[in-house]
């Protein structure tokens, strides 16, 4: 039976999507590395929403969590060290029609690619961003990150290290136009699974600061929290998170938060003694950088042109 062109794409277009269909390469992670939580929470997002791999793009610095793009079976830019941000920018300027992702760790996005991070909470661009944060240098074996804790011994703290760790919540909630903050866990994946969609159907960046296991070079770090239900603080409100009834059976620890409270959300993570998971704050008002400066308008060849000319004549000699 002939079928219709018309009627082909539209079948292209409305296509349910299975996990198989978002599955890349198989991960090099170690075992039990919170990574690989969190691809399997992205990937059950993925076919949960039915986003076209053709039109999903994942963006990543260096590092053991910027490998996530070649474990996705959507387009991907494994880019430089601290440099996830400003590529993905450039791809949703010119694309504003796909869908960004971005994955980042401690060191990739907390030291060298700090200015962009920044920069990227500013623009507030429509990008769902995780911050892989197992507070280590996991890929070249062992080094103290911007986030270790005081005192961690590393190759390159051998004493241990003498400052306190970098508060990415803190620094994230304290920037100019962020629109979306939240936190959660590797081990707990339903939350894990929930956080990630808030962050998705927000409308601006998203940033999602995960806490991640390091089975190889921290395998004790997290051990107190994972062996101690009542130190993780589950956020929940009307507005946030609605926890199921067997989460809330093993975490009895919580908080209603209104997510549009911010200076609640910066009291909330200065306690120390627990780690508070849900959306600490959201803004739906502020613009996106995409927006304002109307970005995806067709350029035409001559447009292109001339500005590759004006280009080239300021070297001409």
């Amino acid at each position: 039976m002939t079928i219709a062109p018309t009627e082909c794409l539209l079948q292209l277009y409305e296509k349910r999507h299975e996990i198989e269909d978002y599955k890349g390469g198989v991960p090099r992670w170690c075992s039990g590395c919170g990574d690989n939580a969190i691809l399997a929470a992205v990937q059950r997002l993925c076919r949960d929403e039915n986003l076209r791999p053709e039109k999903t793009v994942f963006v990543s610095g260096i590092g053991c969590s910027s490998r996530f793009p070649h474990y996705m079976k959507t387009y991907g830019f494994h880019g430089i060290h601290g440099r996830a941000f400003p590529v993905a920018e450039g791809v949703k300027m010119a694309r504003p029609d796909l869908t960004v992702f971005v994955n980042t760790g401690d060191g990739d996005c907390c030291s060298i690619g700090a200015a962009h991070w920044i920069h990227g909470v500013r623009y507030n661009m429509n990008m769902t961003v995780m911050l892989h944060d197992n507070q280590v240098y996991g890929l070249t074996k062992k080094q103290a990150s911007p986030t270790s804790p005081l005192g961690l011994k590393s190759n390159t703290t051998p004493q241990g290290s003498y400052l306190e760790g970098l508060h990415p919540l803190a620094v994230t909630l304290g920037i100019q136009n962020v629109s979306f903050v939240a936190q959660a866990v590797d081990w707990i994946p339903e939350v894990l699974y929930d956080i990630l969609s808030k962050a998705y159907h927000h409308k601006g960046f998203s940033f999602v600061r995960i806490v991640q296991r390091c089975p190889e070079w921290l395998p004790k770090l997290h051990e107190a929290f994972l062996n101690d239900p009542s130190r993780i603080q589950l956020l929940h409100h009307a507005n946030g998170l609605k926890l199921s009834s067997g989460v809330s059976k093993v975490y009895q620890n919580q908080l209603e938060h209104d997510p549009a409270n911010i200076h609640r959300a910066r009291e909330i993570i200065s306690n120390q003694e627990h780690i508070p998971v849900g959306i600490l704050f959201q803004d739906r008002s502020v613009p996106c950088y995409e927006d304002v400066r109307h970005a995806g308008e067709p350029r035409t060849t001559e447009y292109v042109r001339s500005g590759l000319e004006a280009e080239f004549d300021k070297f001409s000699v």
